[in-house]
């Protein structure tokens, strides 16, 4: 027995001496940047048995708070991904006992029932000393972003044993909409796809899941009003649709991490699939004098159109609980327009000449007066401001456009418009995942404008469309490129324009992606501690 003791004791000190040379692990290994994190060199260590969340004493937020009870359970798995009670690393008792250590979180309002809306403040100050962590926030969706930059700070030895450094990080974003387009009538997304991306944006602290449910190729949302539409119009209408509950739970996995939904009903062109359900929706389109058989864009000259939009932008209103719904008004082709004859003469009765621009104009105007009527705010594509530079109404302008993107975003701010940025961010091509730099460079504000301009810029958007992706390859041609994006949105410019001192970081989180399950492509040659294991 004596002889064994020794033998643990000299262990012991080996392990000693081995903890001294670990240098400083994850010094600025948050990703995206917060706006300011100091660490040192002081590093505590972490036992899973005795690491706990608690609400700190003056929170307004309490045990039974849906959003953060359970982003405590999810957390703790994401810090030790290992741990099952019971089992231990076998060299753990070797190394000097743990103390406890308790993360306690403080709100100041409690709104745990509620949804995430561009007004949130996503702010947090995170405090990591000897024992404790002490997470404070104006919210419960601050709280979110301060425990996911609380998870990146943990790291494990080779040893599996986990530690964290002394660290005081204050946090905000630089724009409060950051957001993520995925295309599901090009290719549908089983749900396991959609579910998979909002946890990985919220490790990115994305905060807006913009929905491109249905186009011209299928239409997979089952509504309750229009049940045709879905029947007819999606690729199958049992297995590759969208049903009410399907919404509810995409929503309400999207509220748990403070991710807004926002869905974009797209019309009046791409919207071939509307019309497999909704006949008379559809502008017949000519060859002569007689109907070709073939269908153009939604018909703006008749009043079915309207009251059918008015009956389904209700039931968007009842079934997406976000302010903002997106209606698209983008690349409408107006060779069918111009070949009806009662679209000739509904152009001639309102004085539109033969400028088709004002015919949509007259439509998406329609649309928008709909929405701000139900108490929504209408995004819509660059295309309706550019055939409409003097607004009636007021809308939020989406920049998709590549050229001169910058210009574009200059023009609307000037028209008095606020604005999100999307040119930059397409991510469907197949392009090498190096590119990630070209996301990362982007300078949203870098137009000639006046402060009250640039205020009006309310954040980006990576695009995802469908054309070349399903669920095969969606969660790697995004991540970690989007990361790029992330961080552009989330972190002070200014800190953050070296795409060179990024990379380590980039490489860094993007291996702890894979350990949380994510598919994320390799940034270069290398490898990761934890490599991905299956799905």
């Amino acid at each position: 027995m004596a002889h064994t003791g020794t033998y643990s004791r000299c262990l012991q000190v080996w392990f000693s001496l081995v903890v001294v040379s670990v240098p400083l692990e994850q010094v600025e290994g948050v990703w995206p940047l917060p706006q300011q994190i100091h660490q040192s060199a002081d590093r505590y260590s972490l036992s899973p048995q005795l690491f706990s969340f608690t609400y700190g004493k003056d929170s307004a937020a309490q045990a039974g708070c849906s959003v953060l009870d359970a982003a405590f359970k999810r957390y703790f798995s994401i810090i030790f991904p290992d741990f099952t009670k019971g089992a231990e690393n076998g060299l753990h008792y070797l190394w000097p006992e743990p103390k406890p250590f308790v993360v306690s979180v403080s709100v100041k309002s409690r709104g745990c029932d509620g949804y995430p809306d561009e007004d949130s403040d996503e702010s947090y100050n995170l405090s990591v000393s000897n024992g404790q962590a002490v997470l404070r926030s104006v919210t419960v969706w601050g709280s979110l972003r301060g425990l996911e930059s609380f998870s990146q700070l943990v790291y494990q030895d080779d040893y599996g044993s986990y530690f964290l450094n002394k660290t005081e990080i204050v946090d905000f974003p630089r724009f409060a909409f950051r957001g993520l387009l995925l295309d599901t009538s090009r290719h549908y997304l089983p749900l396991h796809a959609i579910l998979k991306n909002l946890d990985a944006m919220a490790y990115s602290k994305f905060n807006v899941f913009h929905w491109h449910i249905v186009d011209d190729p299928s239409f997979p949302y089952q509504s309750r009003t229009f049940p045709d539409l879905s029947n007819k119009g999606a690729f199958h209408p049992f297995t590759h649709i969208y049903t009410q509950s399907d919404v509810m739970r995409v929503i309400e996995h999207a509220r748990m991490r403070g991710i807004r939904v926002v869905p974009e009903f797209d019309s009046p062109g791409h919207t071939q699939s509307w019309g497999k359900g909704q006949p008379d929706l559809l502008t017949p389109c000519y060859k002569g004098d007689v109907p070709s058989g073939s269908f153009g864009p939604v018909d703006p000259t008749v009043d079915t159109t309207y009251k059918f939009m008015e009956r389904l932008l209700k039931e968007v209103k009842y079934v997406f609980p976000d302010s903002y719904v997106h209606l698209g008004g983008d690349e409408v082709s107006f060779a069918c327009w111009q070949s009806n004859p009662n679209v000739r003469k509904f152009m001639e009765k309102m004085g539109f000449g033969k400028d088709f621009t004002k015919l949509e104009s007259f439509y998406m105007e329609s649309i928008m007066n709909m929405t701000a009527a139900l108490n929504k705010t209408s995004i819509v594509w660059q295309d309706v401001f550019d055939y409409h530079e003097r607004p009636r109404s007021k809308y939020v302008v989406e920049v998709w456009k590549q050229g001169c993107y910058l210009c574009e975003m200059r023009r609307v701010t000037k028209a008095g418009l606020k604005v999100i940025l999307a040119a930059p961010f397409y991510l469907d091509l197949p392009i090498p995942t190096h590119s990630w730099a070209r996301y990362y460079i982007v300078r949203p504000l870098a137009f000639r404008g006046t402060d009250e301009q640039k205020k009006l810029v309310i954040g980006g958007e990576v695009a995802m469309w469908g054309e070349y992706v399903d669920a095969t390859n969606l969660t790697p041609r995004l991540w970690p490129r989007a990361c790029a994006a992330a961080e552009r949105l989330w972190s002070d410019e200014e800190k953050t324009l070296n795409a060179d001192l990024a990379f380590p970081r980039l490489e860094e989180f993007r291996c702890q992606l894979l350990k949380r399950g994510i598919q994320a492509e390799p940034l270069f040659v290398g490898h990761c501690k934890h490599e991905y294991n299956g799905l």
